[in-house]
């Protein structure tokens, strides 16, 4: 039987918390405050009112895969806060929770803020029960409340506040409610100290069990930078990162650990991890019962679009319509707004460097060149794909697409949460790798990041956009990202046979459906494309510039004669080919840069509809920027790296010289 604090009257271990932690107010000083929670409870929310950072907010789960740090001043108080990633346990199953436990035990802030999610709380109070097993000061933070009371839910948090014997603050983030106090209740228990020595007591044999190995742990003395009640939870549980370090100082805890852990085993015949976990969840369930009610329930609006957003079969076809929606709109929008660009610069025409000197032709064309081009060929396209993109994420769209796909992923040794970093890369193949994090085991990290570098990243995006859709069709493009989607299926399939292996399955937060707020979608959408724009623009106007020099010079000209077989010969494209190609390899955008470098902006004059299509095509497939090639050497070592560059670089020369071979008799 479970020992339970009663949610009515004042706990037993209050009254200990009272007796034993006398509340000595300290001096004024710099505080640093840790969210914690699981996914989609609002922390970067909170992070971001409290900060005012440019902190990205999104609403899929393991979004924050890295520190974000901020600081902010209170009534003369500076505040230090860390935004932790947003994890269910501290077990060592992801990257996130050592993260986050190591944080927390190590670097020691002042208070932990651990924010739950007030439409399922009982689920949330897992991790809190965990956070008070490690005897850190705490603040509960019960956020959405908006959302819990849509669902009937009343909480009572003053009985939540008495069953925890630690201050329960209710907020409601997105609005700013309740911010306030929350902020003045963590730094009371930062100024007290107030830490819970025994935070939560379970019953019958297993709180035998913990308190035996407590004691015995004291005895040996042993630190590990934890309470030593919490490593010897963690001991029961088999936890292998604490039993690594617990071995390495004394074999007897080892040894006694495991003959308690047997023996609750034989008590309750089940793994003694899943006896600790259900001794949590029945005190979390407990709690949660005294302190909610709900009313008869009333089917959410959410939940009834769920009803066909994962449909067996009807969530197939929405979240098919979900990806068209994005690169349709991206189309169609981007090419309106192309054209009224490159009317406003229909001014600019390339000049000829025998007649005006090199020195204008460089300055016009290579220069002024690059940054016409970036105005009519980037801004358009890039825009519309980031405001869609900013809005399915923060929707709860992306989620449910994500689930959807599960099947399909499992095909390729994923499952549908790899579609997240996979979408992701249709912005950035860099942050897309490294959000990979979110993925269990290496194998199919690895598997993740080669789907990826298959995807058209922005880079990409705009060769496809600016050659094909604006020279040939707007339906070609979209053809060529059909083909692109099969192109990583088969070749997803074919890593797999290499790297056999058992996929995981698919855990992960539905979070409700929203209505994003427009700050957020244009503060998001604003943070990705400054990014590119401060990134792409120099390098168009200088890259332009060196590129003319280049062609002054007539250092082009030999280059593009040793590569024709491959380019002139098999793909059927111009000779200057090569070139554009070679200087793809540092940045896909200067495949177009080299390009209007050579023949202007109106590029219908140096190339027919085949020679559109199959360079777009060269271009999306051929081996990644230098900037994804380093990323992946960082995380999967050079043997990785460089079997998937090749692998990319081999598909798009047979890709290509099929698709030029076959349409040369189609258009």
């Amino acid at each position: 039987m479970v020992k339970l604090p009663e949610c009515i009257e004042k706990s037993e271990y209050e009254k200990n918390i009272s007796s034993q932690t006398p509340e000595v107010k300290i001096e004024p000083a710099d505080i640093t405050i840790a969210l914690a929670g699981n996914a989609n409870v609002g922390k970067s929310v909170i992070f971001n009112n409290l900060t005012g950072s440019e902190q990205v907010v999104g609403n899929w789960p393991g979004k924050t895969v890295d520190l974000a740090e901020g600081t902010f001043h209170y009534n003369g108080q500076k505040l230090h806060i860390i935004d932790l990633p947003g994890i269910y346990s501290f077990s060592t199953f992801s990257m996130e929770e050592i993260v986050s436990r190591e944080y927390i035990a190590h670097e020691k802030p002042e208070v932990v803020i651990n924010v739950l999610d007030g439409s399922v709380l009982e689920r949330n109070l897992f991790f809190t029960l965990q956070l008070m097993e490690m005897g850190v000061p705490l603040v509960v933070c019960v956020n959405q409340m908006d959302i819990a009371r849509q669902k009937g839910f009343h909480i009572d948090t003053e009985k939540l506040e008495k069953a925890l014997g630690v201050p329960v603050v209710p907020t409601v983030a997105i609005h700013g409610e309740g911010l306030q106090k929350l902020v003045e209740k963590a730094i009371d228990v930062a100024q007290t100290r107030k830490v819970v020595e025994v935070p939560v007591e379970y019953g019958g044999e297993v709180e035998r069990v913990v308190k035996q190995l407590e004691e015995f742990l004291d005895n040996e003395g042993l630190d590990l930078g934890y309470s030593n009640r919490w490593v010897a939870i963690k001991l029961l549980e088999n936890d292998p990162e604490i039993n690594k370090q617990v071995e390495s100082i004394s074999e007897r805890a080892i040894q006694y650990s495991t003959y308690l852990a047997l023996e609750l085993e034989k008590i309750h015949d089940e793994p003694s991890f899943s006896i600790i976990a259900s001794e949590r969840y029945a005190l979390a369930s407990r709690i949660a019962a005294g302190a909610q009610k709900q009313d008869k329930y009333k089917p959410t609006l959410s939940e009834k679009l769920d009803k066909i957003l994962i449909h067996p079969l009807f969530g197939y076809f929405t979240s098919a319509l979900v990806i068209l929606g994005l690169l349709i709109w991206t189309f169609v929008l981007g090419n309106f707004l192309s054209e009224i660009i490159t009317e406003a610069m229909s001014f600019f025409q390339p000049v000829d460097a025998a007649l005006s000197g090199p020195v204008i032709a460089v300055l016009w064309n290579g220069a002024f060149g690059g940054f016409v081009a970036g105005v009519t060929l980037i801004v358009p396209f890039v825009i519309p794909f980031y405001i869609l993109l900013s809005y399915i994420e923060n929707s709860g769209l992306l989620t449910r697409v994500a689930f959807m796909m599960d099947s399909f992923m499992q095909k390729i040794g994923l499952h549908g949460k790899a579609l997240i970093p996979l979408i992701l890369g249709y912005g950035c193949s860099v942050p897309a790798i490294d959000s990979t994090k979110i993925l269990e085991t290496r194998r199919e990290r690895l598997l993740a990041a080669f789907a990826i570098t298959f995807a058209p990243c922005s880079a990409r995006t705009i060769i496809i956009l600016s050659l094909v859709a604006i020279f040939v069709s707007i339906w070609w493009a979209l053809a060529l990202y059909v083909l692109d989607i099969i192109i990583i299926f088969i070749m997803g399939k074919l890593a797999l046979k290499a790297m056999p292996g058992e996929a995981t399955g698919l855990i992960m937060e539905m979070h409700a459906l929203r209505l994003p707020s427009t700050s957020t979608i244009l503060k998001q959408t604003w943070n990705r494309t400054k990014s590119l724009i401060y990134l792409v623009f120099p390098v168009f106007i200088a890259g332009s510039a060196l590129i003319q020099v280049l062609y002054v010079l007539g250092i082009l000209g030999p280059i593009s004669n040793f590569m024709a077989p491959l380019t002139v010969g098999w793909l059927l494209l111009p000779s200057f080919a090569g070139i554009l190609l070679i200087v793809g390899v540092v940045r896909k955008e200067f495949v177009l840069l080299t390009l209007v470098s050579f023949v202007g902006t109106d590029l219908s004059l140096a190339l027919t509809p085949v020679q559109f299509i199959v360079l777009a095509l060269i271009g999306m497939l051929y081996i990644p920027c230098l900037s994804t090639i380093s990323i992946l050497i960082r995380e999967f070592g050079l043997k990785a790296a460089s079997v998937i560059s090749a692998a990319n670089l081999i598909t798009a020369f047979i890709v290509g010289g099929i698709a030029a071979h076959l349409l040369s008799f189609i258009l």
